[in-house]
C-alpha cells in the first residue's frame, strides 16, 4: 500500500483528536479551517478509511480513527524522540511542557522539580496551570496539559492515575489557639469549634464529605471559600480553625498556624500523577514526569 499523506497530515489528526473541532484545532495550529479539512480529507483517503464522524459542533472518532489514533501518536513520539537523540546536546532542546495541578501539589511538588528540571533543561519552559480537580481533570482531557497533578476522586476509564503521596487532612489552627497545645482531635471535636470550610465545589470539600458522613457538625462554619490558599489566610486572621490537607500546610516554624492530626475518623487522599488514557508524552513531558517521581522518592 503506498503511502500518500505527510507528517503533516498526521500532526492535523493529532490536533483534532485533541481539539474535538475544525475551529478549535486550526486555531490552535495556526492554519484555516479549509487547509485542515484538505489535509484530514487527505489521510483518509490515502487510508481508505473515515476518520472521523462530523457534526455542526464536534468530530467525534469512528472504529477505525480509534484503532488509528494510538499508532498515530506512536509514530509522531517515535519521530519527536529520534529527533532530539541526534540534536547536538540535552541543553539545546527547547519547548512547553504545560502541567495541570491542584494548588497544593504545585506548592509542594512542583518548584524544586522545576529548578532542578530548568537546569538540565534551560530553554524549556514550563506552564503551571493551578486550579481545581475538576479543572486539571478537564486540561488533561482536552489536552491542555500534557499531565496533571491531583488527587482521586471517582475512578475514570479514561484516566491513568499514579500515586506520588497519601497524605492526611488535618486541623490548621493559630498558635494562640486554645487547642494548640493538643497533638490530634476528632471531627466531633473539630466542630465544636468556630471553623472555616471549602465550598462544594471544591474537589477536597467532597473527598471529606464522603468520608464524614455520620458526622453533623453542631454549627454552621463561619465562612466558606474556594481553595485551600484562602482558607488558610481566614485561620491565619484568628476566624477559626479549618480541616486542610497535611501537603497545603505551610513548612514548620510558620509564624502563626500549626496543625493537629484529625481522627475518627483519619480521612485520607490519594495525590498523584494523571494522564489521559491512550496518548504518549512528548519526550520533554516524559522527562518532566520521570524527575517528579526520582525527586518524590528521595523526599520520601
Amino acid at each position: 500500500m503506498a503511502v500518500n499523506f505527510d507528517l503533516n497530515d498526521l500532526y492535523a489528526f493529532r490536533a483534532l483528536t485533541e481539539y474535538g473541532s475544525f475551529k478549535a484545532t486550526a486555531e490552535a495550529i495556526c492554519i484555516s479551517q479549509p487547509a485542515l479539512s484538505r489535509r484530514i480529507d487527505k489521510l483518509e483517503t490515502s487510508l481508505g478509511v473515515q476518520l472521523f464522524e462530523r457534526t455542526t459542533r464536534r468530530v467525534n472518532l469512528t472504529l477505525a480513527g480509534r484503532t488509528f489514533a494510538p499508532r498515530a501518536q506512536q509514530i509522531l513520539a517515535d519521530l519527536e524522540e529520534a529527533v532530539l537523540e541526534v540534536s547536538d546536546t540535552r541543553q539545546s532542546r527547547s519547548g512547553l511542557v504545560t502541567v495541570a495541578c491542584v494548588p497544593s501539589a504545585a506548592y509542594y511538588f512542583m518548584p524544586k522539580v522545576i529548578a532542578r528540571f530548568q537546569s538540565r533543561y534551560p530553554r524549556v519552559r514550563i506552564k503551571l496551570i493551578d486550579s481545581s480537580a475538576g479543572n486539571v481533570y478537564d486540561a488533561v482531557m482536552k489536552g491542555q496539559a500534557d499531565f496533571g497533578l491531583s488527587f482521586t476522586g471517582s475512578p475514570q476509564p479514561d484516566v491513568l492515575f499514579r500515586t506520588l503521596v497519601d497524605e492526611t487532612y488535618v486541623a490548621a489552627c493559630r498558635h494562640d489557639h486554645p487547642l494548640a497545645a493538643r497533638e490530634s482531635l476528632t471531627w466531633r471535636e473539630f466542630y465544636t469549634h468556630p471553623y472555616v470550610r471549602l465550598d462544594k465545589t471544591s474537589g477536597n470539600r467532597n473527598v471529606l464529605d464522603q468520608a464524614l458522613t455520620g458526622i453533623t457538625p453542631d454549627c454552621q462554619s463561619v465562612c466558606e471559600t474556594r481553595h485551600v490558599t484562602t482558607l488558610l489566610g481566614m485561620v491565619e486572621a484568628g476566624l477559626g480553625i479549618a480541616a486542610v490537607p497535611a501537603m497545603a500546610m505551610p513548612r514548620a516554624g510558620h509564624p502563626v498556624l500549626t496543625s493537629l492530626a484529625l481522627t475518627d475518623p483519619t480521612v485520607k487522599r490519594n495525590v498523584g500523577l494523571l494522564k489521559r488514557h491512550g496518548r504518549e508524552l512528548s519526550s520533554l513531558a516524559s522527562e518532566l514526569e520521570k524527575l517528579i517521581f526520582e525527586m518524590n522518592a528521595l523526599d520520601g
